[in-house]
């Protein structure tokens, strides 16, 4: 992760980014509509679930996941409008099957519970000095900043309070990088 890919599972980025890095997209895990215009919410190729954030369509440049997705979406919805057979007990021995896979064998054959993305430490709680805000997202009306740490090529997600108290040179960074001058002869063109 972190490293340019010039993939057509990409976030595209402008003339003016062309430094910045481009990550690279697993999936396209949901969709909504906001103010009339389509974003969807991306899966980060080696990025865990909680770093997931949502992109305006247009920032996409993978557009063999989106169709992928959009025919999942209707397949889904014409199985929900068929009739369901009752559950059987092989619906139940795969619910244990899957319970029993979220532990893992270590070498010596006794089995440890894996540790989940909830019990890691996520954003400043890993102890890391943060690197760069790569972008970011309105996290549930909260905004939130795609956070790059130093030492690491793992990204969180980090509200912008957070983020201001803790590293205002890198918030300050990252509004400076997006800034734009407008003159008056760009104006009259």
């Amino acid at each position: 992760m972190g490293k340019k890919k010039e993939e057509e599972n990409v976030v595209s980025s402008t003339p003016e980014e062309e430094e910045e890095e481009e990550y690279e997209v697993e999936k396209v895990v949901d969709k909504r509509t906001v103010k009339g215009k389509i974003q969807y919410f991306i899966k980060w190729k080696s990025f865990p679930d909680t770093d997931n954030t949502w992109e305006p369509d247009e920032n996409l440049e993978c557009p063999e996941l989106i169709e992928q997705y959009e025919k999942k979406i209707t397949a889904d919805k014409s199985t929900k409008e068929k009739p369901t057979a009752p559950a059987t007990k092989t619906d139940d021995s795969k619910k244990r099957k899957s319970s029993e896979a979220k532990t893992a064998k270590t070498g010596d054959g006794n089995k440890r519970a894996k540790i989940t993305n909830d019990e890691k430490p996520k954003g400043f709680h890993r102890g890391l000095d943060p690197d760069k805000i790569v972008g970011a997202t309105d996290s549930g009306g909260i905004l939130t900043f795609l956070m790059k740490w130093k030492g690491s090529e793992e990204a969180d997600l980090v509200t912008s309070e957070e983020a201001n108290t803790k590293c205002p040179h890198v918030v300050i960074q990252f509004y400076e990088d997006r800034l734009t001058w407008h003159t008056a002869a760009q104006e009259t063109t």
